[in-house]
């Protein structure tokens, strides 16, 4: 099971490349070092199952993720190519996709968030960052996030199964938004539909999430 991660949030022109090559360094090229260590014996074996803790948003990016949607569908697109070869050898890849989960690691990393210097972007993107995101990302995870308990019941069942699913989602809320990119090749169809999610019935969302 490779779980390791970190998250990063917030206007890309205020995050450093170091930062970010930080985390691609754990979130994608960990989960990489992890697969070429085991790897070879489970096909040696025949037998063998990796599971993968990825994110919806390794299928959907989420504004001000930018990089930690980008280092999420690195993961995705490793493990969809490596899948075929690995069935050949009878070893099993599952990726688990949660939504929000409410752990010490969200916590902190939104804190971190409100305590930043934004001043190296504009103000008015400051402002949707703090003002918008923030106070709505509460809302979500505070209606939609789920316990690590739950996630962990989730992975198990993905463990235990006879036939591993590739892919598995833990929070069917959030269905209908990966669902959106396949209705529209274009992707204009999910692009509009985020887009006055967030600018236009933000008040809407806040009300329902609440």
């Amino acid at each position: 099971v490779s779980n390791a991660g970190v998250g990063m949030a917030g206007p890309l022109e205020c995050q450093s490349l170091a930062a970010m090559q930080s985390l691609m360094d754990t979130n994608f090229f960990g989960l990489v070092r992890l697969v070429k260590e085991v790897l070879p014996d489970m096909k040696r074996r025949r037998g063998g199952h990796i599971v993968v803790i990825s994110s919806i948003m390794g299928l959907q990016g989420i504004v001000f993720n930018d990089i930690y949607a980008a280092s999420k569908f690195a993961v995705e697109g490793f493990c969809e190519s490596l899948v075929v070869q690995a069935l050949r050898f009878n070893v099993a890849i599952s990726l688990v996709e949660p939504g929000p989960v409410m752990t010490e690691f969200e916590a902190k990393l939104y804190e971190e968030a409100e305590r930043a210097d934004y001043s190296r972007t504009d103000p008015e993107t400051a402002d949707i960052f703090t003002n918008l995101y923030l106070r709505n990302s509460k809302d979500v995870f505070a209606s939609l996030g789920q316990t690590p308990e739950d996630i962990a019941e989730h992975t198990l069942r993905v463990i235990e199964a006879a036939r591993p699913p590739f892919r598995h989602q833990t929070n069917v809320a959030y269905t209908p938004m990966a669902a959106l990119k396949h209705a529209d090749p274009s992707g204009a169809l999910m692009t509009e539909a985020f887009y006055k999610l967030v600018f236009k019935y933000d008040t809407v969302l806040r009300l329902g999430l609440r």
